[in-house]
């Protein structure tokens, strides 16, 4: 009797045990997700996401492709695709399990034919991604930057999936047999349409590139419109290894487009607009010695010995520091913070969320009662810092005829059906006499005309303003890091484009910067000109 007691009590153990078991496999969310399908399981990969488009409605995401195949783990195709699997730390950890997974292959695969799954997907950014620090990055489909954090609800609401059921037992393992229910990956036609040009970008991408800006960055506005069709920001970051990005000592996260820097001469535009509005005359005569004396400090210029007696539009085109001092003096202080402030300066600007210049720094009439920083300012020195998104718009301003715009990146919203939306126009605003914008833009052209000049254009003509800053941080040698800047626009006399470019290091405005802007105004007059002929 003990004996049958102890079978019995051995039997329900066993029993309980087994029950406890097959409880654990169905509660597993993997045994779970075939125990629903009665019998299938299916493995999805999403095919595109809402994508981001250029003004020409190229796309800027969603261009290159990917390939996944379908991986059936104790199957002969598994090992006939081993040649063309890319990443292998997933194949070989998906190979260890029964249930079938996605693992990025070669296009080469589709040389097995029909025996192998293989879909093609679109790839959201690659490691050469365009626009990078515009357009951003995501992780686990989640926009974590830039454009694909400001509109992720919108960009992650639509999307095409490819998909295969497959018949499987209990433990998941692929039945032979039963025909896979496979469908594949359409095009979606929604997202969001920025200002940007993919073309324009490009050329200044390249050009940033050649001609050695480690760090800096490049923006170009259409001069009337406001809207942005270009901004770099060096060095990119790779969307592919975001990790190694954080870690670089380079910091490539910084977006440089929208950080404040030190100006130096390119503010000697503003210094001659306050003077011009207030009605002194660009004729103003100054004979420069090469050094001022403002209540104990001496000021030098950068030619030794001065420049001698010269007009307001040869101290521009020879960027002389005293001329500028001298006429500061003369500018009614609340007119001339005014006139920098309605150029943009010292105001933080919005592009869309998450996407927004800093503000910089700009003087208040308070500092420059102080002789020594009016002076310095008069030649963009001192406190005043400004990114590189305001110098453009002031440029825009000049170039514009004095009428000020509101800059824009956003050109349109697409929905499901391929219906655009287009965002509103925004204002614009006159800040400066047509005759003084007029003025100014004689004086930009005069200075890339210079025969010291490195930024005339050959495939048009243009206007602008060099600019050599000092920043007070010096490298390993002890020599002093200087922004070098240029800043202009074209075509002269009926301005389309506006661009500015600065570069965190060099040995001048003129010298490193200027070349960058003649390649740029000569590549994308040949690309407007491409246009014109198709």
């Amino acid at each position: 009797m003990k004996r049958l007691y102890t079978v019995v009590i051995l039997f329900v153990l066993t029993a309980v045990m087994l029950s406890a078991r097959l409880y654990s496999l169905i509660c597993d969310d993997e045994i779970a997700a075939v125990s629903s399908g009665r019998g299938y399981y299916t493995v999805r990969s999403v095919g595109e996401y809402a994508g981001i488009y250029d003004c020409n409605m190229l796309p800027l995401v969603n261009y290159s492709e990917k390939y996944e195949a379908v991986v059936i783990p104790n199957n002969e195709i598994a090992v006939k695709l081993q040649p063309y699997i890319i990443d292998r730390d997933a194949y070989y950890k998906g190979i260890s399990g029964n249930l079938p997974f996605l693992c990025r292959v070669s296009p080469d695969a589709y040389a097995l034919g029909g025996s192998a799954i293989i879909f093609r997907s679109k790839l959201r950014t690659d490691k050469n991604q365009l626009a990078s620090h515009i357009i951003g990055y995501t992780s686990d489909n989640v926009g974590m930057y830039g454009l694909e954090k400001a509109y992720n609800d919108l960009l992650r609401s639509d999307h095409s999936e490819n998909s295969v059921s497959l018949g499987v037992d209990a433990l998941g393992n692929v039945l032979g047999g039963i025909e896979a229910d496979i469908s594949y990956a359409g095009t979606v036609k929604s997202g969001i349409i920025t200002t940007l040009d993919r073309n324009i970008q490009l050329i200044c991408e390249d050009s940033a590139k050649k001609h050695g800006i480690d760090k800096g960055a490049i923006i170009v506005m259409d001069t009337v419109s406001g809207e942005i069709k270009a901004a770099v920001s060096c060095p990119e970051f790779n969307t592919e290894d975001i990790y190694s990005s954080l870690n670089d000592e380079a910091s490539p996260f910084i977006d440089r487009t929208f950080s404040a820097y030190s100006v130096g001469s390119i503010f000697k535009l503003v210094t001659a607009a306050a003077a011009l509005e207030q009605g002194i005359s660009p004729e103003y005569s100054y004979t420069c010695t090469g050094s001022v004396n403002v209540n104990g400090q001496v000021f030098n210029c950068h030619k030794w010995g001065g420049h001698g007696e010269i007009d307001m539009s040869t101290a521009m085109a020879e960027s002389c520091n005293t001329y500028f001092i001298a006429l500061s003096e003369y500018i009614d202080k609340e007119k001339y913070i005014e006139t920098a402030s309605s150029l943009g300066f010292g105001s933080p600007y919005e592009l869309c969320s998450g996407i927004a210049s800093a503000s910089g720094n700009l003087q208040s009439v308070a500092d420059i009662e102080v002789p020594a920083e009016r002076a310095n300012m008069s030649f963009g020195q001192g406190k005043l810092t400004a990114t590189p998104f305001q110098i453009c718009r002031m440029t825009s301003a000049i170039a514009n005829d004095g009428i000020i715009c509101e800059p824009s990146l956003i050109k349109g919203i697409i929905d499901k059906n391929g219906e655009i939306k287009y965002s509103p126009v925004l204002q614009s605003k006159r800040v400066l006499s047509y005759k003084t914008a007029r003025t100014l833009k004689w004086f930009m052209q005069k200075t890339v005309r210079a025969a010291n000049s490195l930024s005339e254009p050959d495939n048009t003509s243009a206007g602008g303003k060099t600019s050599t800053a000092q920043t007070g941080r010096y490298d390993s040698s002890g020599n002093e890091i200087m922004n070098c800047w240029f800043t202009g626009y074209f075509p002269a006399y009926s301005p389309r484009y506006t661009v500015t470019i600065l570069s965190e290091g060099g040995i001048s405005g003129n010298k490193k910067a200027g070349p960058v802007f003649k390649e740029i105004a000569d590549k994308i007059s040949e690309y407007e000109k491409s246009l014109t002929v198709k």
